[in-house]
Formats: C-alpha cells, structure tokens, sequence
C-alpha cells in the first residue's frame, strides 16, 4: 500500500452551500473511500483570490495537497487521482470514453446554467423565467444523462459504479432541486445522487454552516424568489 492510499492527501475546498467545484473532487474522493483530511477555506468575500494564494496557484479551489506535491483545479485533481486509484473512470472502454467527454464537457460549459442557478445547498428559489441559453443547457444535460443510463444501463450515468461523471455533475443535481428545474428521466439520477451518502453528508454540513457571503447570497435573490431556507440561522 503506498503513503497516498494511507491517507496522505489534504483537500482543501471552500463552503458547503456555494462551492460546486470543491464538491465534485469531495464526493469522488468520499465515495471510492480515498482517504484525505478535509479542510475549509470558506468564501468570506466576492473576491477570495489574495487569501486563496497562500495555498493555490490560482487563487481557487479546490486543491489536493498530496505530500510537497499541490493539484490544483477539479479537473486537474481527478486526472491525478485516476493515476493512482481505480474506480474513477468505468472500466468498460465505451463507458469510459463518454465519462472522459462529459466531464470535459462539464468543466468547460453550461454557463448559462451556472450563471442563472447558482448552486446553495441550502435554500430553495422559485425562478421567474427561463431564457433560451438556460433552455438549451438544461436540454442538453436530459440529453447527455439519458443517454449515459441507456446505454450503459444504469444505475449512474456511465454503468453500474459511480465515476468522476457522476461527481462532475453532482453540483447540477443540488442545482436541479435548489431551482425546480424538470430534468425528465433524468431525474431519476438527480435522486439518486441527492440520497448517496457522500451527497448526505455534504448537504448536512452545508445546513449546519453559519457563514454566508453576501455576493453569494444576492446571486440566489437575482435568481427568483426565495421560498424556502433550511439552513441554521
């Protein structure tokens, strides 16, 4: 067994609520059972890019300390990580190459859903409108899961095992509930992912947060009306 499978890894992401990118590295990690000590740098302003630079190249995270070695990017961290642990791609090759291509796919696009439904764990929105961008996203998201559970049979998005797809999109599904977006048969993955442990975990800190950002929090205002807020006062 090496130093890394013994737990050597530091992950370091920022708040539960917000912080899509940190989850996605999170979950994989959590649910394959690759051990890392977890550590908080909570959003404690719009611009986090001076005080993130004492641990991150690029003023962001997530970031996986691995010995003196720093992995930066979400990406960049589960690339890394699927050269030293198995599970993180399918084994199946045709599986393997669509869960490549999603979450390629993932990190580069979607803007509009980004930008008009930011993720908060906590809180649910009534959206006052749908333009074409956000209804082209969301097409092409029920597209690509419906095609990864028939071809691959399901129960996750590339087969049997959840992959770095699944944890690539987990953020959507949060973004899904938060927003009361329709996702058709693709729902049934929304749920599935919203009830994995690692997800209830995640859910159950980010309710138990007592930070909030106030850029954050009017990007969740501009997005519809607030109806409901589950998290500790």
């Amino acid at each position: 067994m090496s130093a890394n499978d013994m737990g050597n890894y530091t992950l370091i992401t920022a708040n539960r609520n917000y912080s899509s990118w940190s989850l996605r590295p999170w979950v994989l990690m959590k649910a394959l059972g690759i051990p890392f000590a977890d550590r908080i740098k909570p959003f404690t302003q719009a611009v986090n890019y001076e005080a993130f630079r004492a641990f991150s190249p690029t003023g962001q995270v997530p970031v996986l300390l691995d010995g003196e070695r720093t992995v930066w990017d979400s990406l960049g961290i589960v690339l890394y990580l699927a050269e030293r642990h198995d599970g993180i791609w399918p084994r199946d090759e045709t599986a393997r190459a669509f869960a490549i291509c999603g979450v390629t796919e993932m990190h580069g696009g979607f803007s509009a859903l980004r930008n008009q439904c930011p993720m908060n764990v906590g809180v649910r929105v009534r959206m006052a409108a749908h333009d074409a961008a956000l209804e082209k996203d969301v097409a092409r998201l029920k597209e690509l899961f419906e095609e990864g559970l028939d071809r691959f049979d399901g129960p996750w998005l590339a087969g049997p095992d959840l992959t770095a797809l699944d944890a690539f999109f987990a953020p959507v599904a949060f973004r899904v509930r938060t927003h009361g977006l329709d996702f058709g048969r693709g729902q049934k993955w929304v749920e599935r992912v919203l009830a994995h442990p690692a997800m209830q975990q995640w859910e159950t800190e980010a309710l138990a947060e007592s930070w909030r950002e106030p850029s954050h929090e009017s990007e969740i205002g501009a997005s519809g009306k607030l109806v409901e807020d589950f998290r500790t006062d």
